[in-house]
């Protein structure tokens, strides 16, 4: 059966993907199995989507009870749903309102359309974004984003976009210009290979966007929903400091709709309005299947104490990886991330890898044959992105399938 699917991919899909040899069939919790019946732990979440793992009975019978009930009606009228889960996220932000859509790469899109709006009142529109940045697959998301091969192949590109040096604070101050409308930024860099901001950056960007007149717009799409151990790393990353600091809009998605399509992005009360009726729109944004999902989510990410368990299980995969580090230098070069979004530098050049391929991908395919399922960033870190209610049973699984794979490359 499974070559059957590989068949018909092959056939019947546009081939975008890079797709591994692994053919899913079902899931549970931490845990996948292929059609072969060979069980994975997965330590990927689907790049830092599947936030409570998968079939969760709670999500199940959301979406079951939702769609016996009303599964979509246009966004000309008003519903519960939506209405409880845009307070939802406004209270864990501040004072500020929540446009709906289905994906990451949308949620960016509203913060363009929100900066290009603000600045047509006085001729500004350039964003300010940071190299190796990721900003979603739209037009205008590649030419956001501060890297070259997302952008090749599709020029012209979308005008008004300038890629700084990320964690430079001066960078960002030398790149301000009459026609600087706002600066764009992630808390921790997923695709570009899991690197974090520092809190001297943030409140840098924070000060020079207040005395600029300029939005903050925070892409927490990958980075955000408790990946942390907070609701947006921002928190995580500035603790203590964390004081008044709020970006103008932030962006979410993935963990947000835990599998289901489903993205956000929460506007402060200042600009709330400028984005008005005809402005925008999204047929399935905020529909109340996704809706229904999104608020469960948050129920069971706070009943649950998930935050904590993020920070905690973080704390622990870094300093079990960090020791593995030490015993095996020439595989794992460096660990770094925050909670539970952790980039793995990893080693090249073993007798059993291809040269002519990254050894990124190189180390996923190694850990599949292991029985762990893991996402490659960039051309050699490896990204663990798990559920936030894996268990510390299974994260020391994991740790001990990332060491026999490592045993297994290097001997």
């Amino acid at each position: 059966m499974s070559q059957e699917i590989k068949d018909r991919f092959k056939q019947f899909v546009v081939p975008t993907y890079g797709r591994f040899p692994i053919t899913l069939d079902r899931g549970k919790a931490a845990y996948v199995w292929d059609t072969d019946g060979k069980r994975y732990l997965d330590l990927g979440g689907g790049i830092a989507v599947n936030c409570l793992g998968h079939a969760h009975p709670e999500i199940s019978q959301s979406l079951a009870g939702q769609s016996a009930k009303l599964m979509h009606c246009t966004n000309f009228y008003h519903f519960d749903g939506q209405a409880r889960l845009a307070e939802n996220l406004a209270k864990r932000l501040g004072p500020g309102r929540v446009f709906f859509g289905n994906s990451g790469a949308e949620a960016s899109e509203v913060m363009f359309k929100l900066a290009r709006r603000l600045g047509q009142v006085d001729g500004r529109f350039e964003i300010i974004t940071a190299e190796n940045s990721f900003h979603g697959r739209t037009m205008a998301g590649i030419s956001a984003s501060g890297q070259v091969k997302v952008k090749e192949g599709f020029a012209p590109l979308l005008q008004g976009f300038v890629h700084v040096p990320y964690n430079d604070i001066d960078a960002v101050r030398s790149a301000i210009s009459p026609a600087t409308v706002a600066v764009m930024i992630e808390g921790i860099q997923g695709e570009g290979g899991v690197h974090p901001a520092t809190a001297q950056y943030l409140l840098g960007l924070r000060q020079l966007c207040d005395e600029h007149n300029l939005l903050l717009l925070w892409d927490g799409v990958q980075c955000g929903h408790f990946r942390t151990g907070s609701f947006q790393s921002f928190q995580t990353i500035l603790g203590d400091q964390v004081g008044d600091f709020l970006p103008d809009a932030v962006g979410m998605a993935k963990a947000l709709g835990g599998g289901f399509p489903m993205g956000a992005v929460w506007v402060s009360e200042q600009h709330a309005e400028v984005l008005g009726p005809g402005t925008h729109g999204s047929t399935f944004g905020g529909n109340p299947m996704a809706c229904a999902v999104a608020n469960k989510i948050l129920e069971v990410i706070d009943r649950d104490n998930l935050a904590a368990n993020a920070r905690e299980l973080g704390h622990f995969f870094i300093d079990e990886l960090s020791t593995l580090r030490e015993k095996y230098p020439a595989a794992i070069r460096e660990v770094r991330g925050l909670g539970m979004m952790i980039g793995i530098e990893m080693g090249d050049g073993f007798s059993s890898f291809d040269d002519s391929k990254p050894a990124a991908v190189q180390w996923v395919s190694a850990l599949h044959e292991t029985g762990v399922l893991t996402i490659p960033t960039g051309s050699s870190v490896v990204r663990f992105l798990p559920p936030l209610n894996l268990t510390k049973e299974e994260a020391q699984a994991g740790l001990d399938l990332f060491e026999q794979t490592v045993q297994k490359v290097i001997e």
